[in-house]
């Protein structure tokens, strides 16, 4: 029983931080409550022979060491000293916690019905998803009242600092006015995905796409004081109005289980002159300011340190993680690239191509892509055997190809042939380099999801895990 006992004194530090957290007390707390709770699960196993405990049980204490690593590595920073400064260069206060939450929630649910306990039914009320949200929510709005208070108390004594230090004040009243400004904001989850209005959307003029595809314009504008972008089909199928709504509403239940920070949020669709003779159908997203991933790592004017690169890592794992938990054992993005990726104000990535897929197919025109498509995001699996299942394990390896690309800003296996790609991945099991000064634990991460033995690459979970781990290393330099 060697490796339950770390699990209790990590779950006894957990409880200790939380008690003496500076900011966040709510949030914390809640995180110590249903640590709490699964420790009785764990206690529960160390009553048992070790040849009772069954190997998905060992798995999901494994993973649960992990997380709770990861727990307390989110919680001491709220403990130290300079924790105003942390909120302040972080780009997603808040959703780390949700992030954390649903970890210890999964880690539950496979405890609990891998084991049958007794208690199981006292403790699904700490975990039920309804009720889980509604106390995150209610933490998360007491939280922020506190912060934005005592972010502002700091604000105001940085003004009481000699003028030298004025430059550097400049830069914090200005972050401390986008977080208040953040947590001020509506959020975007709240609203529902929906058939909208034309007149409720408001355009940027002139009225000039910002990007154009051989089947689309788009535009931006402005839904319900939310930045949007604004799909319009240039020549759509002969779909009838109702035929659209008819899929788009099947496909609203689904895209709802997507609903993450680092998932693109869509918003819905609108059809204008609908009973005209050409009717006009707009898909509706969320704007992402930067544009793709891929774009971003091209641009030199984006200067990218090793800690924001690291939390671009993590919003993207995030992102993927949403999906791979939410889908159904057989469904995976099944595109997994650095331009599926957008970024967003402050270096937010988040995960899109393949929202309201149904609905967009009902209206695009099918095209030939007559360029084949590079290998180089293709597994050693699937180069070897053109019948291999796409798996979730394959889509690990394209994930660790595009944290590749974020630590190098290099595009993968530039200049290759496909026959050539496949020599080098299947044959020579060969790696492209990471910088000299990529940080290890970040490389070793990097490096597992791309490695040559399925088995060996990391679950999406215990890759979050494992890089929110890494990125509050990197803060604490």
């Amino acid at each position: 029983m060697d490796f339950i006992d770390p699990i209790l004194s990590i779950a006894s530090q957990i409880y200790t931080l939380a008690e003496n957290v500076k900011a966040n007390k709510k949030r914390c707390r809640r995180v110590s409550d249903r640590v709490k709770a699964l420790d009785e699960l764990v206690r529960s196993i160390k009553k048992r022979k070790p040849d009772q405990i069954s190997a998905e049980v060992k798995q999901a204490l494994g993973e649960l060491s992990i997380t709770l690593n990861s727990a307390q590595e989110l919680i001491k920073k709220y403990t130290l000293a300079n924790w105003v400064r942390r909120v302040l260069s972080s780009s997603s206060h808040g959703d780390e916690f949700s992030s954390v939450n649903e970890r210890l929630n999964d880690a539950f649910q496979i405890l609990s019905g891998a084991l049958q306990v007794e208690q199981g039914n006292i403790l699904y009320k700490v975990f039920e998803l309804s009720r889980r949200a509604k106390e995150d929510d209610a933490d998360g709005r007491d939280d922020d009242k506190e912060l934005e208070k005592c972010l502002l108390e700091y604000m105001k004594s940085q003004q009481e600092k000699t003028d030298a230090m004025l430059k550097s004040f400049e830069e914090i009243k200005i972050n401390v006015a986008k977080v208040v400004e953040t947590l001020n904001k509506p959020s975007i989850t709240n609203e529902d995905i929906r058939m909208i209005k034309p007149e409720e959307l408001k355009y940027e003029y002139p009225k000039k796409p910002f990007m154009t595809t051989p089947s689309s314009v788009v535009y931006k504008g402005e839904y319900r004081g939310f930045t949007v972008a604004i799909k319009r089909y240039t020549d759509p199928v002969d779909t009838s109005p109702g035929e659209v709504q008819s899929i788009f509403k099947k496909e609203v239940d689904t895209m709802k289980r997507f609903e993450s920070p680092n998932i693109l949020r869509m918003f819905g669709i609108c059809v204008q002159d609908e009973n005209g003779s050409t009717p006009q159908f707009l898909i509706i997203m969320e704007y992402c300011k930067k544009g793709s991933l891929r774009q971003v790592l091209d641009s030199p004017a984006y200067k990218l340190s090793w800690i924001k690169k690291a939390r671009m890592c993590l919003d993207a794992a995030q992102g993927l993680y949403r999906l791979h938990q939410t889908e159904e054992k057989s469904k995976v993005h099944g595109c997994i690239n650095s331009s599926k990726f957008l970024v967003a104000e402050g270096y937010r990535v988040k995960l899109g191509g393949f929202e309201l897929a149904k609905t967009e197919t009902s209206l695009k025109k099918l095209t030939r892509d007559k360029d084949m498509k590079s290998l180089c995001y293709s597994s050693p699996q699937a180069l070897s055997n053109i019948n291999h299942i796409y798996s979730k394990e394959c889509e690990m390896y394209s994930f660790g190809i595009v944290l590749w690309e974020v630590a190098t800003r290099k595009k993968p296996f530039q200049g290759y042939k496909n026959e050539q790609i496949y020599q080098r991945v299947c044959q020579e099991k060969y790696q492209e380099p990471l910088p000299d000064d990529c940080p290890k634990a970040l490389g070793d991460l990097i490096n597992a999801c791309r490695a040559y033995d399925s088995f060996e690459r990391p679950s999406a979970g215990v890759l979050v895990d494992k890089l929110r781990s890494v990125v509050a290393q990197l803060e604490e330099q």
